[in-house]
């Protein structure tokens, strides 16, 4: 893993196409339609309609290693996806065969993690990522532990490219642990670029695009997307703490922004 330090992001935020109000509580606080419910998007899951137990589904796949995927009910009696990790394990939700026109996407999915490494040094996870024909393995949503600076970081990264690994982390971005939170991201493929907000606040200081980025210098080019992966994977051994714990609700992939507004799509 290579210990990347943070660059300065030049890149301007990207127009938004609808707006979002901030999110903080749990799932159960969301509104009262169901996010689902919008038959426009390319992809939803809110796992309301599954049983308890052992996570499967028609409509997506599963990758595991030393990781289990479990739908449970959190305190307020909502479904919601318990993603879990031994070591450096991973544990995935895996949408196949998908196509977003254009090459381009929006993506929301509400979580809340356990905890974050605290060692080894530069330990770095992943939550989301996307794949296709193309070398990059995209990571718009990832992070590491900083040493330097004693804290866990969020990050968006790439992987299996020309650009090489990375992970572009800003100390603006900490990573926090024990709280719910919505997070959402744009995959804009006129300009290869990155997009990221929390809570519907815009971190422009995490955007990527072809060439503002933290790899190699070449430009940073998209595949040809048709996966798209929600998750946890760590990539060091023997990590502290040993295990990880992630709780996920209302994923949802769309041509336009979703935002964190309750369930109404």
């Amino acid at each position: 893993m290579r210990k990347w330090l943070p660059g300065v992001c030049l890149a301007a935020l990207l127009p938004l196409t609808a707006t979002s109000v901030a999110y903080g509580a749990t799932p159960a606080n969301h509104g009262q339609q169901r996010t689902c419910a919008n038959t426009a998007l390319l992809f939803c899951e809110d796992f309301q309609t599954l049983p308890t137990g052992g996570a499967s589904s028609l409509n997506w796949g599963i990758d595991t290693k030393h990781g289990t995927l479990t739908v449970e009910r959190d305190r307020h009696g909502q479904k919601v996806l318990h993603v879990h990790t031994e070591g450096n394990g991973r544990a995935f939700l895996k949408v196949d065969d998908f196509a977003p026109p254009g090459n381009g996407f929006y993506g929301r999915v509400r979580l809340r993690v356990q905890a974050f490494p605290t060692a080894p040094d530069w330990a770095h996870y992943t939550l989301i990522e996307a794949t296709g024909t193309g070398p990059e393995i995209v990571r718009p949503l990832g992070g590491q532990y900083v040493p330097t600076l004693g804290k866990d970081l969020w990050g968006v990264g790439a992987d299996g490219g020309p650009t090489g690994d990375w992970t572009n982390w800003r100390e603006s971005a900490p990573s926090q642990a024990g709280k719910w939170q919505c997070v959402e991201w744009r995959m804009d493929a006129t300009d290869n670029r990155i997009s990221v907000w929390f809570d519907g606040v815009a971190k422009p200081d995490l955007t990527v695009s072809t060439r503002d980025h933290g790899g190699n210098d070449v430009d940073f080019v998209f595949p040809r997307f048709d996966t798209v992966k929600l998750g946890w994977q760590l990539y060091q051994a023997n990590p502290s703490p040993a295990s990880y714990d992630v709780w996920m609700d209302d994923i949802a992939l769309s041509t336009q922004r979703v935002g964190c507004d309750g369930r109404a799509g």
